[in-house]
């Protein structure tokens, strides 16, 4: 067996510790990459597997045989299989191998990592007990927070406890705009901590560092690499729709891990497995102010479409937004989709041209979501898109259609969730303009009327 130079291995294993990611990828020469391997500092792995279906990439999980292609391959000289699902990350073909460290690096411990001094509720500490045990005898734990609990700040002594013992730190969620807010954040709470950010415009991807931020998509680099596996949000889309994520997170993590859920609006199948004691869980059913969560009104508003296609919007949802231009408060309304958001711009437009609407392609959406968060766009007209992550003071909300199929349980409370997150005010009106009720709606309004109850019967909620 030929002997791996020290010269060699540190390097290698350093810059390959905690991904899996394929040889090509390695800025190492192919004789010491295969001498790595032999000496078995690095483990080497097809990227696909022939299955009795077919294919299964061994990145990402898919074994679906219509995301499989094939193409000439040079390397290999025929027609060779490759997966799409994962092609955005570069291509993952049959004579593809993928490489990992056999054992990961030792990690340093962090001596008194946390430098943030702020003060839970008594709400935010039990909760922040449940997840420092969780993490500390490598369990699984769910975290149901209503939307404003402060869900991020109740992970901090849980972080700092295993950083302290040497492990290594992921917080995982769907989106990048998340990853981008809470960065900032966590390089305040824990200032002597190197920290990566890893999202889809990074620098830092695939960096390992003892305290990783990164959208569930960039965890498809990683293998075994972390001791503590947090993932936000995971009933967002696309964690809770798409295979794929779960699998990443899996596969990041270590076999001896902790893995902590955090939610606003679990699945039903999740609050039934967490009634029976199938999932174990904290619930936090109040916000860190103390208030009891805004409750929606439901409004019957007419044929709103009917009247849109004439040019017109129902003369309540007119007086709502209206009202709130006189108040000077600023408000969010929802509508199901593009083309309607579009026309209920352009009319609202009419009434203040300051008035703006964003969706998934708009091409200044961030220097609009950042005008509405500076106080210069009274009002935006949105869709789902911003459900979640934006947070202004002081404000409103109201969506129109709440009949429309898009608008479900989770998205209507996050949606009513954005409304009096914020200790100086903690009340708002929340309005669902509607051509009907709809089951969604009602499971809604009791789904928050619940967490009230909860938190009223526990004690949580200021006189």
């Amino acid at each position: 067996m030929p002997i791996l130079l020290p010269s060699v291995a540190p390097p290698l294993a350093a810059w390959l510790n905690g991904q899996r990611l394929p040889r090509e990828q390695l800025p190492f020469s192919a004789g010491e990459i295969d001498a790595a391997i032999q000496a078995g500092v690095i483990c080497e792995q097809p990227g696909l597997i022939k299955t009795a279906r077919g294919w299964r990439c061994v990145r990402c999980g898919n074994d679906d045989p219509r995301l499989f292609a094939s193409f000439p391959c040079a390397r290999c000289g025929v027609d060779c299989a490759y997966c799409r699902k994962c092609l955005v990350m570069g291509r993952i073909s049959a004579c593809t191998r993928l490489v990992h460290v056999s054992s990961p690096l030792p990690q340093e411990r962090c001596a008194a990592p946390l430098a943030w001094d702020g003060k839970l509720s008594a709400a935010q500490e039990e909760a922040a007990r449940a997840v420092r045990q969780a993490v500390l005898d490598r369990s699984e734990l769910i975290v149901w927070a209503v939307c404003g609990a402060g869900k991020t700040e109740i992970l901090f002594p849980a972080i700092a406890a295993a950083l302290e013992e040497g492990g290594r730190v992921c917080l995982a969620t769907p989106r990048t705009d998340v990853v981008r807010e809470l960065a900032p954040r966590f390089h305040q709470a824990f200032p002597r901590v190197p920290l990566a950010v890893w999202h889809g415009g990074s620098d830092e991807r695939g960096r390992i560092t003892p305290l990783v931020l990164s959208t569930t998509h960039q965890l498809l680099r990683a293998y075994r690499a972390f001791d503590v596996m947090i993932v936000d949000e995971v009933d967002a889309f696309p964690y809770s729709v798409e295979p794929m994520l779960e699998y990443a997170v899996r596969q990041a993590r270590k076999d001896r891990s902790s893995l902590i859920s955090l939610t606003a609006t679990p699945s039903r199948p999740w609050q039934r497995d967490m009634a029976r004691g199938k999932r174990q869980a904290v619930t936090i059913p109040a916000r860190y102010h103390g208030r009891p969560l805004p409750v929606p009104a439901f409004e019957w508003c007419g044929n709103w479409r009917k009247r849109l296609e004439r040019g017109r919007l129902p003369e309540n949802v007119l007086a709502w937004v209206r009202h709130r231009l006189e108040q000077g408060k600023q408000a969010f309304l929802f509508v199901p989709h593009i083309d309607e958001l579009e026309a209920v711009t352009r009319l609202l437009q009419r009434v203040d041209s300051r008035i703006v609407g964003v969706h998934a392609e708009s091409p200044d959406r961030a220097d609009h979501v950042q005008a509405f968060r500076d106080g210069r766009v009274p009002l935006l007209v949105t869709t789902t898109i911003l459900e979640r992550g934006v947070t202004v003071p002081n404000i409103d909300v109201a969506v129109l259609g709440a009949e429309e199929r898009i608008f479900t349980e989770s998205a209507l409370v996050q949606i009513a969730g954005r409304v009096g997150r914020h200790a100086a005010f903690p009340g708002g009106d929340v309005r669902f303009f509607h051509h009907g009720k709809t089951t969604e709606m009602v499971r809604a309004r009791r789904h928050i009327l619940r967490m009230n109850d909860e938190a009223r019967k526990r004690g949580l909620l200021r006189p």
